[in-house]
């Protein structure tokens, strides 16, 4: 089943996700019921099925999964792919009050945690560090200010992927990347509207 990142979950007219109910309809209109495990893939390293994951998780919903490798790991293994839209009835699930504490860092947050000279990560790739693309690489570019750096520690989202496979690095070797090689553990990631931050976050993530 298809999940349209902007029309099934951001609002229209908010820069914001959509609401409780919004959402349950979303995914309900999916067949999805409260016993369904939710998997999500995609392409690029699951950019946007790790952002999907992210904002589910915001809303208290577990039963979640990401494909790793995506959709062009399981193309490259010979699995079978079909152009047929599935139907499935009106699923049941509920989902929850929206809760951003747990996995999200507001303003002053980030202020306390500047103030304390923790690490403010920088998940953008080299190219939209130095000012040369408004977005990842493979992607149109958005509007934005060109030229823009930063003085944050960086670690584009392909540094978590393994270039052959398409699939996150084992855990033993992000925490190598992350906490051994750049003293990193309790960190803010900052991104425009989250969706290149979900995925260093997903593996292993609470």
């Amino acid at each position: 089943m298809k999940v349209d990142w902007v029309a099934d979950l951001n609002d229209p007219l908010l820069r914001d996700y959509v609401g409780r109910d919004r959402l349950q309809a979303v995914l309900r209109s999916k067949g999805i019921n409260r016993d369904t495990t939710i998997v999500f893939y995609g392409d690029k390293n699951n950019w946007w099925a790790t952002y999907s994951f992210w904002v589910l998780r915001l809303f208290g919903l577990t039963n979640l999964r990401v494909l790793d490798g995506g959709r062009q790991r399981w193309a490259e293994e010979g699995r079978p792919l079909t152009t047929d839209a599935p139907s499935h009835p009106e699923g049941n699930i509920v989902v929850g009050e929206r809760n951003d504490g747990p996995i999200r860092a507001f303003r002053d947050e980030v202020l306390e945690h500047v103030r304390q000279r923790r690490p403010l990560v920088d998940v953008r790739s080299p190219e939209e560090y130095r000012g040369e693309r408004l977005h990842m690489p493979e992607y149109p570019s958005e509007g934005a200010l060109r030229g823009a750096t930063s003085r944050r520690p960086q670690h584009p989202l392909g540094r978590a992927v393994t270039p052959e496979t398409h699939t996150f690095r084992p855990a033993n070797e992000l925490r190598t990347l992350y906490e051994q090689e750049n003293g990193l553990t309790r960190t803010v990631t900052p991104s425009s509207i989250a969706e290149s931050e979900s995925a260093p976050r997903t593996p292993g993530s609470r």
